[in-house]
């Protein structure tokens, strides 16, 4: 599995911005009160951070704890998805908060700090689930085994492989 490439953090970022710009100008076009999210957004995000960090330490300390119980692949396989996932969510919302921020501030008349602050307290609840997944995702890299050897290897001689 490949880890999360800053390239596809900064798409999902960039297009939750634009959606978060373009919603809001909508609600704004219709003559409706701009988009704000729910005071409980920023703390699910930072909670789904700290899930992913508490599922994957186990698995940092099999792998860095010379004794300890080995962990199923599968599941180190599974943690890293939902961390992998989280941060292209987190970067997403991070994004829109961004977004829906950048058109606030384009209005003639910026509404006051207050009513601002759950977009602000999304940027930053993003920008935590992003790092906290990134580091849950490291935790999940699981050391080759042994008797795994590379492809560019040849094989050892006498290993049941024949040239014909």
């Amino acid at each position: 599995m490949r880890r999360t490439s800053p390239l596809a953090l900064l798409v999902a970022a960039v297009l939750g911005g634009g959606v978060g710009f373009l919603v809001d100008h909508l609600l704004t076009l219709s003559g409706r009160p701009t988009f704000s999210p729910a005071p409980g957004l920023p703390i699910l995000l930072v909670l789904l951070g700290l899930v992913s960090l508490a599922l994957a330490w186990p698995v940092r300390r099999s792998v860095r704890t010379p004794g300890a119980a080995r962990v199923d692949p599968f599941r180190a396989v599974r943690i890293a998805m939902l961390a992998k996932a989280s941060s292209l969510v987190g970067a997403a919302f991070l994004g829109a908060a961004a977004g829906l921020l950048l058109y606030v501030s384009t209005r003639p008349v910026t509404p006051a700090l207050g009513s601002m602050a759950t977009t602000i307290a999304t940027i930053a609840a993003g920008a935590v689930l992003v790092t906290a997944a990134l580091v849950a995702e490291h935790f999940c890299s699981l050391p080759k085994d042994p008797d795994e050897r590379d492809d560019a290897e040849p094989p050892e001689p006498g290993s049941g492989e024949h040239a014909h």
